[in-house]
């Protein structure tokens, strides 16, 4: 049954692993954790005068290198003069050159957020009238190509590290002490040690070509090196690497002095390996919590620490379940039922600390039901919910086969002083004749072989060990997939960061639109009036068209409520610059159609903030003015 099983394993195992890969490729760029808000000159406005800087505001605070904001003029030359500055806020800027000609200029940004993850970006505004340019602003990513998905694996291979690493340890000292023992859980947290630290070495090394040019030549550049160093993210890859000096110390004690130690000897040891595993486990978890999503934006005090929490019972109900199944599928030494029991209880406070952690973190990064199934985040939120759920449910059938597991260790006991007689048979009949010590040995080792082997079958076949066997690869299975899932979240833009920058992109968008109608010649204004009679309600629209100094088109449309056409007998408009105490300056429109009026060649004398009333007569009696402000010119 072991040996049909042990393909299986192997083949579940690679296609997860595909499956990951696959998950991690298609991930594409880390998505922006910073969102530009707000520019100036805004996108896609017209401006009359050139600009003596160019603004951009963002959704936190970010850093700036030299290249950090670019103005690009239409054959692509750049215009910026000195480095970006911080205008105040969240608002950075760069000087442009004077006396920029006409046409349309291309706005660069490359930046970090506060949350370490590279923002870039791009957009467009004019100077006196739209123009053609050859600056190709589609491939203005952050944090893709090679280096990006080297990046990406680096982060995955850290939390993975880190779950076995920690869990791994967890799982010895608080639920299956004679494991200090055993060679394959030794292997197992070693080599969490040594991913995590691979990993950490490898972020670090890409950190400055994943922010900056994305180029693989730049990964050995000593000069970035050097300023990811001064950097948060860099500060806190260079602490996780001291912590790891400190848990390979912890991991030369569990192995190696804690399993020589008697079992009275060991609760000491036991205490103080504890306290300093869970200080170490800790400062891990911190070094994460202190550069990425928890150490900006709302409650950050609080949501560092709250992280903190949310990795380590990850890590103790993963990286246990990782060692659980290495103990039941790779070691010699059966595992006792009651371990098994020990770390069903650890796993069941892992998963209430998870769940009371995860929805304090969904509540901070989503902000509202819709972000859920509205924001690319909030998607793969419900991905991970759905995993967790199922994993959950795998671990109520593992706790139901570990309820009924039958220890083995009892017979092996008993087996023990049977072993010692054959040994000493063995080796009385290598001295009766004359083989000595050397052949006493050799058939002593031969019958331990033989008997292990017998241990592992009587071992694998108690049914309910090999559900517990099947139920626990079930759950590393899934948690490896969510393991992905994970690591692709903490490179996503967080939902309430994205719902903010739309409603500001938004925003922005209808302003800059309406300043491009202004400037491009078009402004309408919608009053609503009620001259008082039965039939007197309804909306008036002015046009202007170019609504610039000198001569314009001026059309007046009236509408009753429901939006059909209003045959009313008069319109009149007058136009007051009260600044300038110039007006009223009265225009009488000619009638065109029902509701339609029209006036050709209205001149505006200067620019400023006219006021625009029209007086509306929907009978012989009825008649009513209204007004409204709109700059002109």
């Amino acid at each position: 049954m072991t040996q049909t099983i042990a393909p299986r394993v192997r083949t579940l195992v690679l296609l997860l692993l595909a499956a990951c890969g696959l998950l991690l490729t298609t991930a594409g760029p880390a998505s922006a954790h910073a969102a530009l808000t707000g520019s100036d000159p805004q996108q896609g406005v017209v401006v009359d005068k050139a600009p003596d800087q160019v603004s951009l505001t963002f959704s936190e605070k970010v850093a700036l290198s030299n290249d950090s904001l670019r103005v690009l003029d239409p054959k692509g030359k750049a215009v910026q003069q000195g480095k970006p500055f911080e205008v105040g806020g969240t608002t950075y800027g760069v000087k442009v050159h004077s006396g920029l000609p006409d046409g349309t200029y291309t706005v660069t940004y490359q930046v970090v957020s506060a949350d370490s993850h590279p923002v870039a970006g791009a957009y467009t505004f004019s100077v006196g009238a739209p123009s053609t340019t050859s600056v190709s602003v589609s491939g203005d990513t952050a944090g893709g190509g090679v280096v990006g998905w080297l990046y990406g694996f680096g982060r995955y291979m850290s939390y993975a590290g880190f779950i076995v690493l920690v869990g791994g340890a967890a799982f010895v000292l608080g639920c299956w002490q004679r494991g200090a023992g055993v060679k394959p859980m030794q292997r197992l947290v070693v080599g969490g040690w040594l991913t995590l630290t691979s990993a950490t070495l490898l972020l670090l090394l890409l950190r400055g070509s994943y922010t900056g040019s994305g180029k693989v030549g730049d990964i050995f550049d000593l000069d970035l090196l050097g300023n990811v160093l001064q950097t948060k993210a860099g500060a806190a890859l260079v602490s996780r690497l001291l912590l790891l000096a400190a848990a390979a110390l912890f991991i030369s004690v569990l192995f190696g002095a804690y399993d020589k130690r008697e079992d009275e000897e060991k609760r000491d040891l036991t205490f103080g390996l504890a306290i300093g595993g869970t200080v170490v486990s800790a400062g891990l978890a911190a070094s994460w919590a202190m550069a990425e999503h928890a150490s900006v934006g709302l409650q950050a005090a609080i949501a560092m620490p709250v992280d903190v929490v949310h990795l380590l019972a990850v890590a103790t109900w993963l990286g246990g379940l990782t060692a659980l199944l290495v103990a039941l599928y790779r070691s010699d030494a059966p595992i006792e039922s009651a371990a098994v029991r020990r770390f069903s209880q650890v796993a069941f406070g892992s998963v209430a600390a998870l769940v009371a952690t995860g929805v304090y973190q969904s509540w901070r990064q989503l902000g509202s039901w819709s972000a859920f199934t509205e924001t690319r985040y909030g998607q793969l939120l419900l991905v991970k919910i759905g995993l967790v759920a199922l994993l959950v449910g795998i671990a109520f059938v593992s706790r139901r086969w570990t309820a009924q597991l039958a220890d083995t260790v009892v017979r092996q006991n008993k087996r023990a002083p049977q072993k010692e007689r054959v040994a000493a048979s063995a080796s009385g009949f290598g001295k009766s004749k004359g083989g000595g010590s050397k052949r006493a040995a050799q058939l002593a080792r031969q019958q331990a072989a033989m008997d292990t082997a017998r241990q592992k079958r009587t071992r694998d076949a108690d049914p309910n060990r090999f559900g517990l066997r099947r139920s626990v690869l079930a759950e590393a299975g899934v948690a490896v997939v969510l393991l992905a899932v994970t690591t692709v979240l903490t490179q996503t833009e967080p939902g309430r960061t994205e719902e903010d920058a739309k409603a500001a992109k938004a925003a922005s968008s209808s302003s800059s639109s309406s300043d491009a109608s202004n400037a491009s010649g078009a402004l309408t204004l919608d009053m609503s009036f009620d001259t008082g009679g039965t039939d007197g309600k309804g909306v008036v629209t002015v046009d202007f068209d170019p609504a610039r100094v000198g001569g314009n088109e001026m059309h007046v449309y009236v509408q009753r409520p429901n939006g059909r056409a209003f045959d009313i007998p008069e319109v009149k408009v007058a136009l007051t610059l009260e600044a300038k105490k110039i007006g009223p300056l009265a225009i009488t429109p000619d009638r065109i159609a029902t509701g339609h009026w029209s006036a050709s060649n209205v001149q505006i004398p200067m620019a400023g903030d006219w006021k625009v009333a029209v007086t509306v007569r929907t009978s012989d009696i009825d008649q009513t003015t209204v007004s409204k402000n709109a700059q002109i010119g």
